[in-house]
């Protein structure tokens, strides 16, 4: 039997990979794949390209927020797989009421559209590590409390109560991942790794937030993909499922890995800017239940990953330079060292 899935956000860094994933060779081949996204900045009609012509795969250009569009998609289909956000803590920071209404208004109009059906779809609801807050030592579980420090990630935290909400009150089937920071290829140039590396490539500067001591886990996309699907498959309904990589860096250890894979020395290459407004220390995310109930581990060595992602950019100036025309936020250094969780809307 076909499982008929919705991707809001598909078009973006994750979602597409997701669809990618799915409808590729080593994806459950048991699947119809529709991608609903309003193509917005950062969700790229290009970055679907490879699927596009798959017989298993629709696009339909729309809004989360378009109860009308939505209620009539979700009546066909049996999940939902939620990536749609404005994710771009910098761009929260200028003005944080596009991020309320995408992450959370956009949510609650996809749960209310599934309450709606006759059959009510799961719902996997993609979120990120930063609901937490910032941690000094250790790794949050996923029964720890929400402190969101920045309007993006109180944006996301309130989605992911939204979406929790309509599982305990409704009995809705709601999964929910929080995941650590991504990388990889056709991740959009705002995003510290994508951003740096092309800025060393065309010989540029690159900004580095304060003292360059805020540490970060890193995720690759495809082991993020991976849980995503182990969630989508095997999870349990009501459950939240923290999905990290396993590697921890200060954002200086992560440019000195950069500057050294694009050949490129630090003190002609670096810049020091005013640090970020509440700019959290530290995130670490527990993933001891994800891998115990679903048997996730990363497989994807961040060396390797780190050089494959470089190459890629240094392979692809047609799919990024385009990109890097388009209007950056308004800071100092435009650009955020919380990395993306999911595509614009």
């Amino acid at each position: 039997m076909t499982t008929r899935i919705l991707v809001t956000g598909g078009a973006g860094f994750i979602g597409s990979h997701y669809v990618r994933t799915l409808l590729g060779p080593t994806g459950p081949g048991d699947v119809t794949v529709t991608v609903l996204d309003a193509l917005t900045y950062a969700g790229n009609p290009a970055n679907l390209d490879e699927v596009r012509d798959r017989p298993r795969f629709a696009f339909v250009k729309g809004d989360v927020c378009d109860a009308g569009l939505v209620s009539e998609l979700l009546a066909e289909h049996d999940e939902v797989v939620h990536f749609a956000a404005e994710s771009h803590v910098d761009r929260s920071i200028l003005g944080a009421g596009e991020f309320v209404r995408t992450n959370v208004l956009g949510t609650q109009t996809l749960l209310d559209a599934a309450l709606r059906q006759r059959r009510p779809p799961a719902f996997v609801h993609v979120s990120t590590d930063e609901v937490y807050g910032s941690i000094d030592a250790g790794s949050w579980p996923e029964t720890d409390p929400l402190r969101p420090n920045s309007p993006y990630a109180a944006s996301k935290a309130s989605s992911d109560l939204i979406a929790l909400a309509h599982h305990r009150t409704h009995g809705l089937d709601v999964r929910v991942t929080r995941c650590s920071n991504n990388y990889g290829h056709h991740q959009f140039p705002e995003k510290v790794v994508p951003l740096f590396v092309t800025n060393l490539l065309d010989g540029k500067k690159v900004p580095l937030y304060g003292d360059g001591g805020n540490v970060r886990d890193w995720l690759h996309i495809d082991d993020h993909v991976q849980g995503i699907e182990l969630v989508r498959t095997g999870g349990r309904p009501g459950e939240v499922y923290n999905i990290g990589g396993g590697t921890e860096l200060s954002n200086r250890e992560l440019t000195a890995l950069l500057l050294e894979a694009c050949g490129a020395d630090w003190d002609g290459s670096v810049e020091y800017v005013a640090d970020r407004k509440g700019h959290d220390r530290r995130y670490s995310v527990d993933c001891t239940k994800i891998r115990t109930e679903l048997g996730y581990e990363p497989r994807k060595d961040f060396a390797a990953g780190l050089a494959e992602t470089v190459t890629w950019y240094r392979d692809n100036r047609d799919w990024w330079e385009p990109l890097k025309k388009r209007s950056a936020p308004e800071t100092a250094s435009a650009v955020a060292f919380d990395d993306e969780r999911g595509p614009a809307r």
